[in-house]
């Protein structure tokens, strides 16, 4: 039913604690093998398949406090502004590599955004001096149809001759 590990209580597979407040554990254990459904695997509090491990091994995963950043990570971290120059940077805490990503990330979209309205601008610019022009796509496009006609003309007189 539930195992003291240390300072946890764990329930062990196949048990439901089914007691009174205050009354011992034993007092009240009931096996659970037909609530399982059959065919899934049964895993252990460690994580591994079919109860490999001992119960009371008690294996924490911890993510490491430090992290050693790349020289792409140091090239983020200067330009969102958490550093000054690429020697300072020690080793810091992912929490912190992840929080200059995102301020890259909008950075770069503020960037896109601002590229694009300049880019809209531009067009519309040239559009006009094209209007100016009387250039059009419709002229262009019969201007180029008309010389591919005068061209193929020209390929079928060389052929009869």
């Amino acid at each position: 039913m539930l195992a003291a590990v240390g300072s946890l209580l764990r329930l062990r597979s196949g048990c439901i604690p089914r007691c009174a407040p205050g009354a011992p554990p034993e007092t009240s254990r009931r096996p659970v093998a037909s609530l399982r459904p059959r065919g899934l695997p049964q895993y252990s509090s460690g994580g591994a398949p079919g109860g490999s491990e001992p119960q009371g091994s008690g294996r924490v995963h911890r993510v490491p406090a430090e992290h050693k950043p790349s020289q792409f990570d140091k090239k983020i971290l200067l330009w969102t502004g958490r550093f000054k120059a690429m020697e300072e940077i020690p080793r810091i805490p992912p929490e912190m590599i992840d929080a200059a990503r995102n301020k890259a990330r909008v950075k770069a979209c503020y960037i896109m955004i601002g590229l694009t309205i300049i880019a809209c601008f531009a067009v519309i610019a040239s559009a006009k001096r094209a209007a100016e022009r009387h250039e059009s796509l419709t002229s262009w496009n019969l201007a180029k149809k008309a010389k591919w006609r005068e061209e193929a003309a020209l390929a079928a007189q060389a052929k009869a001759k």
